[in-house]
């Protein structure tokens, strides 16, 4: 990796205007008058013109104008983030805001929606970015993040194009900000530079009430949307049956090999992962976040392969399969599975248009009790054991959530909109009961043992019930050795 002259911790906007700061220990001791001269000369016009907006631009403007009815007359800001460092001067890939990219579908770090109130009930979108590198001060090759060490930027022009929102040069925001009178919701979180700007001019509670209603409003998806989710699933059962096609060389290896297998599709296909794969063979799968993945993959043990691809306009599938390694389910472990995908299917069958979001967690939850208590593992009846929750103890989480653009969407809408509120069309959300029997849990027989099985899948609500949208990957069991039967030839 090459070294830039520019010390990382200097933001490109605070860097002086004719002189760029030496690195420390950079192996130039400065850049002569000749070659400063030489470097602003000889390029070629790279502007582009007549670009075409993006593909959910129209869909933008539409939750602009909804933000814009439901806070007239006050100013609302919204950033996109920054870049954060993950070690000396290397950072983390940028990932934008999601309240951010949801208004405008820009991703690019320091980036600011700001709606200025216009008249009484509007508002005036800008969109405040950083501006191509300059190559009379030769920022573009002398700034770590100048165009020759991380790409090109696109010109506030283009922007203006691409997005359907005027833009402006973001560098003077926060200074213009901290000028600005009237009231003023931030959302927090993404932008420490705009938020001392605002400090004197916002509350927690009033930003808390913009959060709240960005988080709801993604709650009904438009078509885009579902489009979009529908293209992250479809990414997202290629990636899986990449994983069955190279168990063989996850043997030989570990569980990393799984991880890296998905992961390779989600890049190719998509912007990213849309979380941290878990890729848990054997014990691992009762750990219900198991991220590490550098256990072994034994033949004998259940693959409980929980991930996701993430579109490059950032939504995200969330899907989980548990997948005999070895090909086929051995007695005990086709029991439970059997358990988890009949709890699965009477979840799935509550997911309705009016129904109450907590329907389908009901619903399996309900089937889970009824086996824990079948198997003599907790005593009856299944109503004692749901009334004081008695099965938590193997079932642990909750059966879905919301899916969009986080793969736990909406999280922050109010509790009587969200696991309180009714389920309408265009909602998304997962179905994904699990029963994870610990390796030192000692109420168990000993067959039960460090056996984890949870199955989910993304569901789509629609007019006259819903869609799954990952249909494409089998569940039952039966299915589920025959698939991959073919998948390893």
């Amino acid at each position: 990796m090459a070294e830039e002259l520019i010390t990382p911790e200097t933001p490109e906007e605070e860097q002086p205007k004719k002189t760029h700061k030496q690195r420390k220990n950079g192996l130039y001791p400065g850049v002569s008058d000749e070659l400063a001269e030489n470097m602003r000369n000889g390029w070629a016009d790279t502007e582009l013109h007549g670009l075409e907006p993006i593909a959910q631009a129209a869909h933008t403007a539409a939750r602009r104008a909804a933000l814009s009815a439901r806070f007239p007359g006050e100013r609302l800001v919204v950033p996109a983030g920054r870049l954060k460092t993950r070690s000396n001067d290397t950072e983390y890939p940028f990932r934008a805001g999601t309240e951010y990219a949801y208004l405008t579908g820009d991703q690019t770090e320091n980036g600011v929606l700001v709606l200025e109130p216009a008249g009484e009930t509007g508002h005036t979108a800008t969109i405040y970015l950083l501006p191509r590198s300059d190559r009379e001060n030769g920022e573009f090759w002398l700034s770590g993040q100048g165009e020759l060490w991380v790409g090109r930027r696109h010109s506030l022009t283009e922007a203006e194009q691409l997005l359907g929102i005027p833009a402006k040069d973001v560098r003077k925001l926060a200074e213009a900000l901290s000028e600005a009178e009237g009231p003023v919701r931030n959302v927090r979180g993404h932008d420490a530079v705009i938020e001392a700007a605002l400090t004197d001019k916002v509350t927690k509670e009033r930003d808390e009430e913009l959060r709240v209603y960005l988080s709801e409003a993604r709650a009904v998806k438009d078509d885009f949307e579902i489009g979009e989710l529908q293209k992250a699933v479809d990414s997202t059962v290629r990636g899986f049956e990449d994983v069955v096609k190279v168990l063989d060389k996850a043997e030989a290896t570990s569980e990393r090999y799984i991880e890296g297998t998905f992961f390779l599709r989600a890049r190719v296909e998509g912007n990213d992962i849309g979380y941290g794969s878990i890729c848990a063979a054997g014990a691992h799968a009762c750990t219900l976040h198991w991220v590490r993945n550098d256990g072994a993959v034994r033949s004998g043990d259940l693959l409980l392969l929980d991930a996701g691809v993430e579109t490059h306009s950032l939504y995200t599938a969330d899907v989980t399969r548990t997948l005999p390694i070895n090909g086929t389910y051995t007695e005990i472990q086709r029991k439970i599975y059997d358990a988890v995908y009949e709890a699965q299917e009477a979840g799935i069958a509550a997911v309705k248009p009016g129904g109450k979001f907590r329907d389908f967690h009901d619903a399996a939850q309900h089937v889970l009790a009824e086996k824990l208590v079948e198997w003599g593992l907790v005593e009856g009846p299944v109503e004692r054991v749901l009334e004081l929750g008695l099965q938590r103890r193997w079932t642990l989480h909750g059966t879905g959530h919301m899916l969009g653009m986080d793969v736990h969407d909406c999280a922050a809408a109010r509790t009587e909109a969200y696991v309180d509120g009714t389920l309408e069309p265009g909602m998304c959300l997962t179905v994904e009961p699990g029963l994870y029997f610990q390796a030192d849990d000692l109420t168990v027989p000993e067959e039960y043992r460090g056996i984890g099985v949870r199955i989910e899948d993304d569901i789509l609500v629609t007019e006259d019930g819903n869609r799954n949208l990952s249909a494409g990957l089998p569940r039952q069991a039966d299915e589920v050795e025959a698939w991959m039967a073919r998948l390893k030839g």
